[in-house]
């Protein structure tokens, strides 16, 4: 009762300097001091994937347990949204067996990148929560809110953007810790302290990044502070989702266990010969791709939902589906950065369905701007 107690006032406390300690971090300080191994993940978009708070924290976990032999994981992917995050969980982190710590970021993602509504932005991010949670009960969780320039402005306008919200709402159900370094950084700008180009901008600068990292640092030395408890303890698991539909059973499916139709590859395209950036992590790897006309492409999943991470350049077509021979729709692919670059997102062609065996077929249609290209790397089955 006393730890319970002590607990809820550090939450408390930290509230007002934008630290929320939920739960417990106690778990992974027992596997870093006792067993002098552990394994540290991050999950997120171009902020993590980046030299920035992530390698500052590797560096304060290094001195802080000298004589431990840590894994650091780096799970960041460019552009990606939590949607995708739910998907590629057991491919990025989950496979690597159990996570004492899992550092997670998808707030600017799910704003600027998917422009999420806020049901699609608890799907996807309860999907993470609750998937890791259920896989590996005694690791510790910790999820940093970052900003751009227009959830910047909605904070300072005493507004609560989007994703930060849907997300709230997913930490609170499962007591997840959390640093607000978007409603920090915009007290410290009303206070003068801090200026948006000091702070670096939506992918900080090392400012930007130390004032994250402190934030982390004081997190943890206030959770550890307390005496060590004697054994790890599971953290809370909801009996319920918030949303049913939530993608906590999320994985990918390959492609390349499809059968082919005419109109249809599974290799490398072509990237010389197609126009827009592209980025390193996609080439020189097979995918599934097509371009309208090509006839349908049909495959078994089991599950109730199906969609596709996919690359979808200047020349992005329309995608048409069928679900059991009932349930019909088209995706757009193109996206709002498209133009320019082949550009790596996740569309879900149906999130409802029973759950059971279903059967889909996919066909490439030409899209208003002419695009006529289906470019497919995984097929996300939840």
């Amino acid at each position: 009762m006393t730890a319970f107690f002590s607990c809820n006032l550090l939450a408390h406390a930290f509230e007002k300097r934008n630290l929320t300690l939920r739960g417990s971090l106690q778990n992974s300080r027992l596997v870093f001091e006792n067993k002098r191994k552990g394994r540290v993940a991050f999950i997120g978009g171009s902020i993590t994937e980046m030299n920035g708070y992530r390698p500052m924290m590797i560096e304060f976990f290094k001195e802080k347990f000298p004589q431990t032999e840590f894994e650091f994981i780096n799970a960041g992917i460019s552009s990606t949204c939590s949607t995708t995050g739910a998907f590629r969980l057991e491919r990025d982190i989950l496979s690597h067996g159990p996570i004492d710590l899992l550092f997670l970021e998808f707030a600017v993602n799910d704003d600027q990148d998917a422009r999420h509504s806020p049901e699609a932005c608890v799907r996807g991010f309860e999907g993470i929560v609750r998937n890791f949670r259920s896989r590996f009960p005694l690791g510790d969780l910790v999820v940093t809110y970052f900003v751009n320039p227009d959830m910047l402005a909605q904070l300072q306008n005493g507004e609560i953007p989007v994703s930060m919200d849907s997300h709230e709402t997913i930490l609170k159900k499962y007591q997840v810790s959390r640093i607000h370094l978007a409603r920090e950084l915009a007290t410290q700008i009303q206070a003068g302290s801090m200026s948006w180009e000091t702070f670096g901008g939506t992918h900080p600068k090392p400012a930007g990044n130390r004032l994250c990292t402190q934030m982390h640092q004081e997190l943890f030395e206030s959770a550890w502070n307390s005496p060590r408890p004697l054994s790890p303890q599971p953290h809370s698991m909801p009996i319920k989702p918030v949303d049913p539909q939530s993608f906590f059973r999320g994985r990918f499916f390959s492609p390349e266990n499809i059968q082919l139709q005419k109109g249809w590859e599974f290799s490398e395209p072509n990237w010389e010969e197609l126009k827009g950036k592209k980025r390193s992590r996609y080439l020189d790897l097979p995918l599934l791709h097509a371009n309208a006309p090509a006839d349908p492409l049909c495959f078994s999943f089991e599950g109730q939902a199906v969609g596709a991470f996919l690359l979808a350049g200047p020349d992005a077509g329309i995608i048409e589906f069928e679900i059991d021979g009932g349930t019909k729709g088209e995706v757009n692919l193109f996206h709002h950065y498209s133009k320019n670059l082949h550009y790596p997102r996740s569309v879900i062609f149906s999130y409802d369905l029973p759950p059971g065996p279903h059967r889909i077929s996919l066909q490439p249609k030409v899209s208003e701007q002419g695009g006529t290209a289906v470019r497919i790397l995984e097929f996300c089955i939840n």
